[in-house]
């Protein structure tokens, strides 16, 4: 996995224009803590790419950040945040089948209301929870898993 670049010649450097000396396990905890930190920014950033557009433009974040990355968590946060918009997508679309019968009218209301409440609440759980525990991947309730 690629860190965040806060290089370690410059804390170096910093530290003993300062005083201070960094060991090898000061510098391991600056790698871990940017590791954890980027894992953190990626996942927050695949699940909100929901709120960027309604279009399939929001879909090219999640598939960036599955393409671009090595972290097994930050993937499976990318393919979560892809299934979520694959469902709503599909979901809207049967929304939109139903809305066009006149017995279904009622029924896709009842959808189209559940799905933009879904859209809103179930990415920002996501987000508090990926920054909360940014070392397990977050899974959303309720849908199908497709990727």
């Amino acid at each position: 996995m690629r860190a965040i670049p806060i290089h370690n010649d410059i804390l170096k450097l910093t530290a003993n224009s300062v005083g201070l000396s960094l060991d090898s396990k000061a510098s391991s905890l600056i790698l871990l803590m940017q590791s954890i930190g980027q894992q953190k920014l990626l996942s927050a950033l695949c699940h909100g790419s929901i709120f960027f557009s309604a279009t399939l433009v929001s879909i090219g974040i999640p598939i960036a950040i599955l393409l671009i990355t090595d972290d097994w968590v930050i993937k499976d946060n990318a393919r979560e945040a892809l299934n979520f918009h694959i469902n709503l997508y599909a979901y809207g679309i049967l929304a939109g089948l139903l809305a066009a019968t006149v017995i279904g009218i009622p029924i896709a209301m009842v959808i189209g209301i559940g799905l933009l409440i879904c859209s809103w609440l179930f990415p920002i759980l996501a987000i508090v929870k990926v920054i909360e525990r940014p070392e397990q991947p977050y899974r959303y309730p309720f849908i199908l898993r497709l990727l």
